[in-house]
């Protein structure tokens, strides 16, 4: 009796956290890509350069293994060859056990992306997460009898609703990346507030890690006894912490950053020039030729990329592109849109709107969102 409860609750939450697990990973596979690329690039520092030949196939390993989870927690849950699906998923999440193992002991990649922007873990609580899944997995894998005492359904009715899954994965993924996420867990989202989000929601509290003679001791306050030695500052309260920390925007004159607070900005976002959509550009310029011409409301546009200064001038005579143009990190316009380019439209430093190279908008309705 024990042992069938377990067997079926295990069951249930293996499944379930599979298919939550993947949608949140295809609802944004660009940003699992580039979570799959700090792998290489760790992998290829620790272990060998072959990995940096996989960062080029990252997009398509991201919807393939997004995918894979998908199609795997439903297979599970229909009990559609179960004895084959349970192997893959032990071997798949020993696999990820292995990754999230490796960052948090290593201190490699601090965020593993597991839930995607959606959940963030630290390393160690997604070793965690890993663990108890492998155990609910071995628990089916042993206890696999209870789940098809359940009373099978027709082979032909569970093989279709696997491939159901998998066309509904791809097609979600495809969508996903051909335009923006359905659903934005990011702080650049539409009716974020960008320099509320740069300050800490309330005052950082620290505790202090500090030593003497070898013996470490922990002060909440600085401790005044100048014979301890520093060693680190830990904070009580991060949650409080800003949530933008890097957003800074920067041109040959100085620092910009607080200019894209004021007023209304049409921000077009190049993050390199060597891989933007070039086509696109002819219904940005003729945007940008509208808002131009209507001033009412007035929208500023101002270009932002992470190209260098020569790149940038040989692609913009290229793209017949006038607008000013300033400097950001590129992982921050990465964080701020999937596309290249991409527009976010800020009010007084209020996101109210964001869009794809493929869904570029009309003047009408950039001046509604700014009225």
């Amino acid at each position: 009796m024990v042992l069938r409860l377990l067997s079926r609750f295990a069951w249930i939450v293996v499944g379930g956290l599979f298919i939550f697990s993947g949608l949140i990973k295809l609802n944004d596979p660009v940003g699992t890509a580039i979570k799959l690329e700090e792998y290489f690039e760790v992998f290829s520092t620790d272990f060998s350069s072959v990995f940096l030949s996989f960062k080029p196939f990252a997009l398509y390993l991201s919807i393939f293994l997004s995918t894979l989870e998908v199609v795997l927690g439903v297979a599970l849950l229909v009990r559609w060859r179960l004895k084959t699906v349970l192997w893959l998923l032990f071997f798949l999440i020993l696999f990820f056990t292995f990754l999230t193992f490796y960052s948090a002991y290593y201190n490699k990649v601090t965020d593993c992306g597991c839930f995607g922007d959606a959940i963030k873990l630290t390393p160690w609580e997604s070793f965690t997460k890993d663990i108890i899944l492998l155990m609910l997995i071995l628990v089916l894998l042993f206890t696999q009898r209870h789940l098809l005492s359940l009373g099978q359904m027709n082979r032909g009715v569970t093989g279709a609703i696997v491939l159901v899954a998998l066309i509904f994965s791809v097609t979600v993924s495809v969508y996903a990346y051909q335009h923006e996420p359905f659903l934005d867990f990011r702080a650049y989202r539409v009716g974020a507030n960008i320099p509320k989000l740069m300050k800490p929601s309330a005052p950082l509290r620290y505790q202090y890690v500090m030593e003497k003679a070898g013996v470490e001791s922990i002060f909440q306050s600085y401790p005044t006894d100048t014979t301890y030695k520093f060693k680190k500052m830990v904070p009580l309260n991060p949650e409080d912490g800003p949530k933008i920390t890097d957003f800074n925007i920067w041109n040959d004159q100085g620092d910009f950053t607080k200019e894209m607070f004021l007023g209304n900005r049409l921000l077009i976002l190049v993050k390199d020039v060597s891989k933007a959509d070039q086509e696109s550009f002819k219904e940005i310029n003729a945007l940008l030729a509208g808002l131009e011409k209507n001033q009412s409301p007035k929208v500023v546009p101002v270009v932002i990329t992470s190209s260098s200064s020569q790149e940038f001038d040989v692609f913009r005579h290229e793209v017949n592109l006038s607008a000013p143009y300033f400097f950001a990190d590129a992982t921050v316009l990465k964080t701020m849109i999937r596309s290249n380019p991409g527009l976010l439209l800020f009010k007084n430093g209020i996101v109210v709107g964001k869009w794809h190279y493929n869904d570029i908008p009309d003047l009408p309705e950039v001046q509604n969102l700014v009225k």
